[in-house]
């Protein structure tokens, strides 16, 4: 046993001895599917654990645990087939001893597993032909209706987006409305407070009124749909994204579980070839333990693929109920907010009849009073602006010469 353990490549994992007792179902089955065993492995181990099963309602094996021996038997140096059959030939419970194997998840993360993993996102795009080259399998990735969820959600996003906008669009067409209706109903109130004739002002005064009233009715109604944005808003931003993030993480979880499953499909095939060859293949020899960290990462993977696809299921279930609910509750609070406010700005216009308003324009319009007598003023600018031509006119009279007193002798002697 010494020699044995020597001779065996855990990988740095560690392994702890134990014993459990499976009860049989009906079918005389325990649940699970056995590897290795001689000739070529000095262990056999367990392979996979199927769901609703007694192994897999009792919880305590794992893919890659050694199988020790059956209801005490040894099973050292026994192949797999014949191990089966010391399990079936039980009667009604089965006496299992394994060696528990300790495996960080994150050391069967390879290199290897994330390019498997980018492989199989890619192939979402790719058509059969491209796919099957690649070595993957097109139907199982395109057939799940989940991952084709995304882009209905999608669709869905960009329609509560385009609703909300437009209704945030509406709410600030009707608050600049209603800021009009202020204005008026401030510049009739002050109309009907200028007006000399009463019945006149009394008129304008209350339809200045009106359109005050109007801006509350406004004001109100605001109020009353300024909180569907808000919900429309939380089913936009946290409900639709929170889905997507699930549905996103039950894709990355399901390509992971894909990978390891190519994975161990690649050892398996390494296997066969070697054993077709009759060449000793180094890790089967010393244990199997790195198909057995693949074979224990591939169950991890698995129960989180499930429980993401349950979660994911729950979740577009809700949210389907949801918008469809939502929406017609929404709108219907929409359009009942916008009829009741027309409803009371109509029964406001129609209690009182106000126009037409008779105005005697002849008392009030064209009179107008002189304060005191009108006298005729030239300003000072104006006096300034032609004084200096008055100056210049008497300069030019002063420097004339009266040459009718001079006579013709006083010319000749000149």
């Amino acid at each position: 046993m010494y020699q044995l353990s020597m001779m065996e490549d855990r990988m740095g994992m560690t392994i702890t001895s134990g014993n459990v007792v499976i009860q049989k179902d009906a079918s005389n089955l325990i649940g699970i599917s056995i590897g290795g065993g001689a000739p070529l492995c000095p262990c056999l181990y367990i392979v996979q654990i199927f769901d609703n099963t007694p192994v897999a309602l009792d919880g305590t094996l794992q893919a890659g645990d050694e199988v020790v021996a059956v209801n005490g038997a040894s099973v050292r140096g026994k192949t797999k087939v014949e191990v089966a059959k010391m399990i079936q030939s039980c009667d009604s419970q089965v006496s299992i001893n394994y060696n528990k194997l300790h495996a960080d998840p994150k050391q069967g993360r390879t290199l290897d597993i994330a390019l498997k993993k980018v492989k199989h996102r890619l192939v979402e795009g790719m058509g059969s032909t491209t796919a099957d080259a690649l070595g993957l399998s097109r139907a199982i990735l395109c057939n799940d209706a989940l991952v084709q969820r995304l882009m209905m959600l999608k669709r869905t996003e960009n329609f509560y987006r385009g609703l909300v906008m437009h209704a945030k669009a509406t709410l600030h067409a009707f608050y600049d409305l209603t800021q009009i209706y202020k204005v008026f109903g401030d510049a009739f109130a002050a109309i009907g407070v200028r007006e000399p004739q009463p019945r006149a002002s009394e008129a304008f005064r209350q339809f200045g009124e009106q359109h005050r009233q109007m801006e509350k009715y406004g004001v109100i109604m605001l109020k009353t749909l300024k909180p569907i944005l808000s919900d429309l808003g939380t089913y936009l931003n946290k409900a639709i994204p929170d889905t997507r993030l699930t549905i996103s993480k039950y894709a990355d979880a399901k390509f992971e579980y894909l990978s390891y499953c190519l994975k161990v499909k690649e050892l398996d095939d390494e296997e066969q070839s070697c054993a077709a060859l009759q060449e000793p293949l180094y890790r089967v020899e010393t244990g199997n333990y790195e198909y057995r960290l693949v074979l224990r990462c591939r169950q991890e993977a698995r129960a989180r693929f499930a429980k993401l696809r349950s979660d994911v299921l729950v979740k577009l279930e809700l949210l389907d109920n949801k918008h469809v609910q939502d929406v017609v509750w929404q709108l219907h609070k929409f359009a009942a907010g916008l009829a009741k406010y027309y409803a009371n700005t109509r029964d406001l216009l129609s209690t009182v009849t106000l126009f037409p308003v008779e105005v005697d324009l002849s008392h009030s319009a064209f009179q107008y009073k002189s304060i005191g007598p009108q006298t005729l003023t030239d300003s000072s600018e104006d006096i300034e602006e032609y004084e200096p031509e008055e100056k210049q006119q008497d300069i030019n009279e002063e420097l004339l010469i009266d040459t009718s007193n001079f006579s013709s002798d006083s010319i000749n002697n000149t």
